[in-house]
Order: structure tokens, then C-alpha cells, then sequence
């Protein structure tokens, strides 16, 4: 229950060619609170409720419970959601023996490019492709929740 992941930017599209899985995600916030956030997410023909709690000092890793309901369920609680809700593509690469989950935005943080990759523990090392670039993890900014509030678009107005 515990997630320990770190978050890159993405420097080229390099890596479409190299996914093996490709699913579209819609997702809301129906709480953004700085100690914990629930988020109801469309992940292709899925629907899931999360949770997550507040993040360690170095953005590494933090509680998530995550529990997949109906689709019919989430599509309906997505209108409950805090505005803005997010759109995105989500491109799974397998690189070594880690999956990277690299989203690709739309709507209001189009543009937005950024990949996770989850490690089993925080010490852990992994493989780096060529179009990974700058490490963001512990940004809160980058967070989807944060994403839902301040888009990507706004940044630089």
C-alpha cells in the first residue's frame, strides 16, 4: 500500500514507438486536500477509486489504496469532481525490468509530457531511456491533482 515511484520529463516522443500498451484516462478529484487526495478515474473500459495520502519529504513514496469499481460508478462520480478533470494517454515501456507509464496530456495541460516508473524500494536503480529527461519527483506541481487545479496551460501567464 505503500507507492514508491519517481516522475521524469519526457524530452521526446521516442517513446510511442517503444510502448507495448496504450489506454486513455479519464480522471477527477472529488477531494484535493494536501494530506490526501481521492481520485475517481475512466482507465479504458475500467472505473477505480483512489486514495492517496500525503507524500514523504523527497516525493518518493506515499500510502495509495486503490479499489476498481464499476464504470457506470466512476463516469457518474466524475461529475462530482473538483474542476478540472484530466485527460490523457497513458503508454506503458518496458525498459529493463521496469514498466515506465508515460502520460501524455490534454485540455488544459496539453503539452505536458511526464514518466513514472515504480520501484520496490526507494534505493532501488533502474535502466534510463534516452528520451527520459529532468527528474521532477517531489514536485508537487506535477501531481494530477495539482495538475487539476493549476493546468499546465497556466504556468507561464
Amino acid at each position: 500500500m505503500i507507492e514508491i515511484e519517481r516522475k521524469f520529463l519526457v524530452k521526446s516522443n521516442a517513446f510511442k514507438k517503444e510502448a507495448f500498451k496504450e489506454t486513455r484516462i479519464i480522471q477527477g478529484f472529488l477531494n484535493t486536500h494536501k494530506d490526501r487526495t481521492v481520485r475517481v478515474r475512466v482507465k479504458g473500459n475500467l472505473g477505480f477509486i483512489t486514495v492517496k495520502g500525503k507524500s514523504s519529504k523527497d516525493g518518493l513514496s506515499r500510502f495509495e489504496w486503490e479499489k476498481e469499481i464499476e464504470i457506470e460508478e466512476a463516469e457518474s462520480l466524475l461529475f462530482l469532481c473538483e474542476p478540472t478533470i484530466i485527460d490523457k494517454i497513458r503508454y506503458e515501456v518496458e525498459i529493463g525490468k521496469h514498466i515506465f507509464e508515460v502520460d501524455e496530456f490534454f485540455g488544459d495541460n496539453s503539452g505536458l509530457v511526464v514518466a513514472e516508473v515504480e520501484l520496490e524500494k526507494e534505493t532501488e536503480t533502474f535502466e534510463k531511456p534516452d528520451w527520459l529527461g529532468e527528474e521532477v519527483t517531489g514536485k508537487t506541481e506535477y501531481y494530477n491533482s495539482l495538475l487539476s487545479k493549476h493546468p499546465f496551460s497556466s504556468w507561464n501567464s
